[in-house]
């Protein structure tokens, strides 16, 4: 990491595909907490080829919020894709990726700075409190999804990673150095990047930690059932890139 990416604390990627009408208050929020802060960061809007106002909304916020920056990408990659984009991008020595419908709000990341200092690579958020108890959601899911939920969990655990419930929460926060060494491996752009990531960090030794959110659930989600079988599938494909070793890493026994 070169000298001059150092002055930069903190870098805040949000990923956002026609998100017009509700990036700006969640632009607003996340300078709110940001302006009170003594550290140097950067906002990034990373746009995944929206076809709404997303980037006009996003660039008049830019006007009002210092060291906030749009990328508008033509061509819809996928979450995975833009969230990857926003990373390797960015240059602070913290570096959080969240949702643009500030399910998770920015002030979460008080919870994950201590365990940042305590060592630990990679600090993620999750609303289950099998993870941790203090987790809470503002209104239950709907059953289906919960029950979609458990079932795509109960082959997380069994192909990909041990141990974490919430691999999906969209609050993730990474060394640079972890960042690094993580997203130049990504294969998955889409909807099961979440898990790619933290497989790849377990393979790679990584310390990771986890903190509990309060999780506002926005009903205008746009996860829907064929994006839970298009999980399904990309799980199969992490396992199988494991398999393979297409990830160039070597693989704990």
């Amino acid at each position: 990491m070169q000298d001059a990416n150092k002055d930069i604390y903190l870098s805040v990627v949000i990923p956002a595909y026609n998100e017009e009408k509700r990036i700006g208050a969640t632009l607003f929020d996340i300078d709110k907490f940001l302006c009170r802060k003594k550290y140097k960061y950067e906002i990034l809007v990373i746009s995944d080829g929206s076809t709404d106002k997303t980037v006009d909304t996003a660039k008049k916020y830019g006007q009002l919020i210092k060291n906030l920056y749009v990328i508008d990408n033509l061509e819809n990659k996928g979450k995975g894709g833009a969230v990857r984009q926003g990373i390797l991008s960015s240059k602070g020595r913290i570096r959080l990726f969240m949702d643009a419908d500030n399910s998770t709000s920015i002030e979460h990341f008080d919870k994950m700075e201590p365990m940042f200092e305590k060592g630990f690579d990679i600090v993620i958020g999750t609303r289950d409190k099998r993870d941790r108890k203090e987790a809470r959601q503002s209104v239950r899911q709907p059953l289906g999804r919960i029950v979609l939920g458990d079932i795509g969990n109960f082959f997380i655990q069994i192909l990909a990673i041990r141990g974490i419930w919430d691999t999906q929460c969209g609050f993730k926060g990474f060394t640079a150095d972890a960042a690094e060494s993580i997203f130049p491996l990504l294969k998955i752009d889409r909807w099961a990047f979440d898990v790619e990531i933290l497989t790849l960090a377990n393979r790679l030794g990584l310390k990771i930690g986890i903190v509990p959110v309060y999780w506002n659930n926005d009903p205008r989600s746009n996860v829907t059932f064929v994006g839970y079988l298009n999980t399904f599938r990309e799980l199969f494909i992490i396992r199988y890139n494991l398999w393979r070793n297409r990830y160039g890493i070597k693989i704990k026994s």
